[in-house]
């Protein structure tokens, strides 16, 4: 944690005085832990002030503290205004060595200011904290004896000061600041709860710990009103009572929390592994879930399914698919949302929308296994769409489908990135218990979700990321690792290389070869390549999966092979090719067999005909009962016309046991290719995160360049001067490089945070000066904080004149 340590940060008088005496590393550390401070920039450090005071800002800053830093702050929100650092311990009894870490995350956050002898929580922080009618704080402390008797008559504060024993004042402050001297000095309180009745005691130990509001009668108990005459219970409403702050952290010990947790809970390890075997394990579900990725769009660029009118996928076609890749509906509900996140499925956008794969999922497939693993992986890092909440119903009832619309959760993506940072912390191969996880990741921060959206997202995390082989058998894998990084796009680029390179040996290499068998079935002892995959897929029928992917011949399957255009001959050569083992006698007759029977009847449009040089064949169908619904009848010997479509004909028949073949006009055979459905390009869907990301180096020190320059241009400071080379300037000349001299000069200002005077020249054609800081260059662009213009500007570097350094002065 970065603190301040300018003399005048121990005693200022306002935030923004803390802020300006703090130097460029706190202001920094303040911006990366609240982005949302960043968006727009603020103009000065009074604007920052303001703005990291507003009640949406706190909020979302306090979600993200962890437990003890958040009772630190409700410590403090209980207690005097401002709040000596020796105080505040006395409230937090075990936890004084954590207690600099949460005072410096408070700090950090701009959520308290002040030295030690003066600690003061921001307003906004203040109100949310502290205890309020009808809302006690997560202390269980009700309001101060101050508040709770601001609305009692001055005859009634003297009263409440005789029945306690104390002598009479002659105004109400003197006598609210008796009691409260009464009430903290614990010597006298514990004697006069001494003289208290039995039952007394009781009632004041069952509001001990909150909530501190209570119910009595019209006519109180004797006990209960001898708590009220001495302001031990003080009257809020008709029938309310609230126990006074001042008394309940009498009766705690000085305790502001019933349970302090100044450290994170210790997460058990319920097994441990070899790295290897992890790493193997992982490996093996990535290829798995690879087979799985690709057969799930293999399915859907020929039988995409409808959007329902309200978006998503529907019930039942959920099933069909869940059928097909034989694993069950969530799981089902993870690949398709994980391949939706990816981009490589998408609605087509017709009029009858269906989802089909995109034209990246062709980019997709072209790739090297371990790629097409990491961007996976990646997507389902940063995706904030959340698999499991479908089935369920969104706040107005209705139900959440797969690929529909309220399925994004903005903390989705942060909370799995912080459970997968947990488990990269552990010893290698060490697979944590998922209920120590969850109570971990509910440490870190407490009020960033409810209990059972962190509950469904973090059990989730850990069944997908197995299911995805970011873990094996439970534990981190180590090629997941570099991907936990984070930083700019070029470091998380050559985080995905180190990922691909280290998954790279853990794949099976795919293989050219299947095993013939003579029960008419070849196994595939591992992974295919995929153009014999493809044409497997077509030819035999898969009979299990697994380690061996078992498929079978049937005369469907041959006949599959044949409409899509393959003779006998080239199956024969292609089985031959491909076996290690000789082709079967069984399977050569197979083929044969189906081949000879395949396309003696021919299937045109009437609506249909259907032709065949043998009549015994004509009359046999004529003849069977079961072609009743076909409308058959005879028009020619060797000629039956139907009016059903051909489609419907030609299935059918198939039905029936024949093997017809479709015909075009002419007489020839129409070959039953694949409709390959693909929608227009579309790009992945982006995360809805609910904070904006945080900035990198570079940025934050631009920003707050930016931030300090403004302060200068409001005269808070003296604002440095830079000084344009005079033999330059004062010829009103524009500075000329190459563009090659003007892209290095750029680059190393960014690298060194020296200045540079540039000549640029606007699209309206003006030329003109700038003396810039530069912070990136990238993309044909320099984002830099322009000294001319006192703002972070970008400037494309095509209409630069030239560069020259400058010396800061």
């Amino acid at each position: 944690m970065v603190r301040m340590t300018s003399e005048d940060s121990r005693n200022p008088r306002t935030l923004a005085d803390a802020l300006r005496s703090a130097d460029d590393s706190v202001l920094s550390a303040l911006l990366r832990a609240r982005p949302d401070l960043l968006s727009p920039l603020p103009g000065d450090l009074s604007q920052l002030a303001t703005r990291a005071g507003t009640r949406t800002s706190v909020l979302r800053a306090l979600e993200r503290l962890d437990t003890f830093a958040l009772q630190t702050a409700e410590a403090l929100a209980v207690a005097p205004q401002p709040c000596t650092r020796s105080a505040l311990a006395e409230l937090l009894p075990g936890g004084e060595e954590e207690l600099p870490r949460a005072l410096a995350t408070l700090r950090t956050r701009a959520l308290l200011w002040g030295g030690d002898d003066g600690l003061r929580l921001v307003r906004t922080a203040q109100e949310l904290l502290a205890p309020a009618a009808g809302r006690p704080s997560a202390t269980g402390l009700g309001p101060s004896l101050a508040e709770a008797t601001s609305g009692l008559p001055p005859s009634r504060m003297q009263q409440l000061l005789t029945t306690a024993g104390l002598p009479a004042t002659h105004d109400p402050v003197t006598a609210l600041a008796a009691l409260h001297r009464l009430f903290t000095e614990p010597a006298r309180m514990t004697a006069l709860l001494e003289t208290a009745p039995e039952q007394a005691r009781a009632a004041l130990d069952r509001l001990r710990w909150g909530p501190p509001y209570g119910e009595v009668s019209a006519r109180p108990g004797p006990h209960l009103r001898w708590l009220i005459d001495r302001g031990l219970l003080v009257p809020t409403a008709p029938g309310t009572v609230v126990l006074p702050r001042e008394v309940a952290l009498h009766l705690r010990g000085g305790r502001a929390h019933r349970e302090l947790r100044p450290s994170a809970p210790v997460v058990p390890v319920h097994a441990r592994f070899e790295p290897g075997t992890a790493d193997a394990a992982g490996g093996g579900q990535a290829f798995t879930a690879l087979s799985l990725m690709e057969e799930l769009l293999t399915g859907w660029e020929t039988d995409a399914p409808p959007v329902l009118r309200a978006g998503g996928l529907g019930v039942r076609e959920l099933r069909r698919t869940a059928a097909a890749l034989e694993v069950p509906e969530p799981e089902t509900v993870f690949w398709i949302e994980l391949a939706y996140a990816a981009g490589l499925v998408a609605a087509d956008g017709e009029t009858d929308a269906r989802y089909a794969p995109t034209p990246a999922y062709d980019e997709w497939l072209r790739q090297p296994p371990e790629d097409r693993w990491v961007l996976l992986a990646a997507a389902w890092l940063a995706g904030t769409r959340v698999p499991g909440l479908v089935g369920g119903r969104d706040s107005r009832g209705r139900a959440l489908a797969a690929l529909g619309p309220g399925l994004d959760r903005g903390p989705a993506a942060e909370l799995r990135r912080r459970a997968l940072r947990l488990l990269a912390g552990l010893d290698e191969g060490s697979a944590p218990d998922p209920t120590g996880v969850l109570e971990h990741l509910r440490w870190e921060q407490p009020r960033r979700m409810p209990d059972e959206l962190r509950a469904t997202l973090g059990g989730a995390v850990l069944t997908e990321a197995e299911r995805l082989g970011v873990t094996g058998r439970g534990a981190l894998t180590g090629f997941v690792r570099p991907l936990l990084e984070t930083g700019s796009a070029v470091d998380r680029g050559a985080a995905r290389v180190s990922a691909a390179d280290l998954l790279r040996p853990l794949l099976p290499e795919p293989l050219d070869h299947i095993l013939l068998q003579a029960d008419l079935t070849a196994v595939a002892p591992g992974p295919l390549q995929p153009e014999l995959g493809r044409t497997l897929a077509v030819a035999a029928e898969v009979e299990s999966k697994g380690g061996a992917t078992v498929f079978r011949f049937t005369p469907g399957s041959v006949r599959r092979a044949l409409d899509a255009g393959w003779s006998a001959a080239e199956l024969h050569t292609f089985l031959a090719k491909h076996s290690r083992t000789p082709v079967p006698q069984p399977l050569s007759y197979l083929v044969d067999d189906v081949a000879r029977r395949h396309g003696l009847l021919r299937v045109g449009a009437v609506s249909s005909y259907l032709r065949c040089d043998d009549t015994a064949l004509l009359d046999q169908l004529l003849a069977d009962r079961r072609s009743e619904s076909l409308r058959l009848r005879r028009i020619a010997p060797t000629v039956l016309v139907s009016g059903t479509v051909p489609e419907v004909l030609l299935e059918r028949l198939r039905e029936l046991g024949l093997a017809p073949a479709a015909e075009a006009g002419d007489g020839t055979v129409l070959t039953a290719s694949r409709a390959v459905r693909r929608t227009p390009p579309r790009s992945a869907p982006e995360p809805v995160p609910d904070s904006p990301p945080a900035a990198d180096g570079p940025l934050l020190a631009a920003a707050v360049r930016a931030i300090r320059a403004g302060d200068h241009a409001a005269g808070a400071a003296p604002r440095p001067a830079v000084r344009v080379p005079e033999s330059e300037g004062r010829h009103g000349g524009l500075p000329r490089t190459s563009a090659a001299d003007t892209l290095t000069t750029l680059t190393s200002a960014a690298r060194s945070g020296a200045l540079v005077w540039i000549g640029y020249v606007g699209a309206d054609g003006v030329a003109g000066q700038r003396v810039l800081a530069p912070v990136r260059v990238e993309g044909g662009f320099v984002t830099a904080f322009d000294h001319t213009a006192d703002e972070v500007r970008t400037y494309p570097l095509h209409r630069i004149t030239g560069t020259a350094e400058l010396a800061d002065s």
